[in-house]
């Protein structure tokens, strides 16, 4: 079982993923831990926003695929845990067993949405807490880790989010995630009260609720996680806007091919030689 490291400080994100290419890609670039965002999964499998459309069963056949290609150790973004605490305790032992480092539950009202949307809802303290137990109880090694998450700040406020986490850590979670601070002063505070007794996690959204800051500067605040969950999609979206442009405008891929991988290449990323290299030992 892989494990999500806890150093000091935050030398470097956690980037999104959301299928085995794009896990390849980032593995090959060097990050050590990679991010499986719910909602890239409804981005790109279900063409949808991150309205809790996306179901256990594609999040774990999502991360069936990754794991079987990458090493790089996975946190997994398993929304409520998909139901009540008996659903809770299906997806942790199905995601552990599947291979994930970290799993991420969170306190969102069914149906929940994307923690930088406005209108998220949030469920009772005392069942966040029996979800979270029913999560460390479900999980078979301890290496497994549980990663609380709290989206109170804008339905309940600051103080009401600083208690909801504060509860959670009383659970006995892993680490906590406070999502969607608003200011850099928020992210100091919410680092002041907790990095210094679990780790920590910031997301990163681009056009979302949290100023974007460098991983290396939240981890001298003292965040240990940095998570850039949907930056992957978005840059792919763009690219392939102006791909499928190109190619309606000019009726080739001529233009676009300075900006692409050639047939070789592509060939090479993926590790074709080497698989094909692979099935001729065990030809006749």
């Amino acid at each position: 079982m892989h494990s999500v490291e806890e150093p000091g400080q935050a030398q470097q994100g956690a980037e999104g993923v959301y299928d085995a290419f794009s896990a390849l890609l980032a593995e090959q670039a060097g990050f050590e831990a990679l991010y499986l965002s719910g909602a890239s999964i409804a981005y790109t499998r279900l063409g949808h926003s991150d309205v809790g459309l996306t179901t256990f069963t594609e999040v774990c056949d999502t991360l069936a695929h990754i794991t079987e290609r990458v090493r790089t150790p996975v946190i997994v973004d398993a929304d409520t845990g998909f139901g009540n605490v008996l659903n809770v305790q299906r997806a942790v032992a199905g995601l552990e067993r599947t291979g994930a480092a970290m799993i991420q539950l969170e306190d969102q009202g069914f149906p929940k949405r994307c923690g930088h949307l406005d209108g998220k809802t949030v469920v009772p303290v005392a069942e966040m807490q029996g979800k979270l137990r029913a999560a460390l109880d479900a999980r078979r090694s301890a290496d497994t880790l549980i990663l609380a998450r709290t989206d109170a700040l804008a339905v309940e406020g600051w103080d009401a989010a600083m208690d909801r986490a504060e509860a959670y850590l009383a659970c006995g979670v892993d680490a906590l995630f406070i999502e969607a601070l608003r200011t850099p002063e928020q992210l100091a505070r919410a680092a002041r009260q907790f990095a210094g007794r679990v780790p920590l996690l910031a997301n990163m959204v681009e056009g979302g609720k949290t100023p974007i800051t460098p991983a290396d500067e939240l981890g001298r605040m003292g965040f240990r996680i940095v998570i850039f969950p949907g930056g992957t999609v978005r840059a792919l979206a763009h690219a392939m806007q102006g791909y499928f442009a190109s190619l309606r405008s000019h009726q080739t891929t001529e233009p676009w091919r300075g900006a692409m991988l050639d047939f070789d290449g592509l060939n090479a990323v993926i590790g074709t030689p080497e698989l094909l290299a692979l099935g001729k030992r065990y030809e006749g």
